[in-house]
């Protein structure tokens, strides 16, 4: 479900939320990537468990993330409901050197990632 328009209140929540630097960096990550872990966040931003947690909680109380639970994961991404607002945002903010430096360090990460998954499953299928 997509929003065609919000209250004052509901505005004011999502416009204080993109009042923290580090609560735009783990939204545009979202924005970019659909969904990612506490612990993606936390590598990608250098960010304590502690401090990603809180700016999370904040971002999911403002009704702008939801989660969803795999495991003993848990997965956050950006509500249905305001994906227009922030694809409008960030196409002014999509060229930020902070943002795109966190970018960068999500897809090495990914990569990284990628490899480590496909030397284990090599590793196995020998034995």
């Amino acid at each position: 479900m997509r929003l065609k328009n919000f209250n004052l209140n509901f505005g004011k929540q999502i416009f204080k939320s993109l009042a923290d630097e580090s609560r735009i960096r783990i939204l545009f990550l979202l924005h970019k990537n659909q969904e990612l872990s506490i612990s993606d966040l936390e590598h990608i931003l250098d960010f304590t468990q502690t401090k990603t947690s809180r700016h999370l909680i904040y971002l999911k109380n403002a009704g702008i993330v939801n989660t969803r639970k795999v495991d003993q994961w848990v997965f956050y991404y950006i509500k249905d409901e305001v994906k227009d607002i922030v694809n409008q945002i960030f196409m002014y903010l999509n060229k930020d050197q902070t943002l795109q430096s966190d970018l960068e360090t999500f897809k090495i990460l990914h990569s990284n990632r990628e490899l480590a998954i496909n030397k284990l499953s090599n590793r196995s299928w020998r034995h």
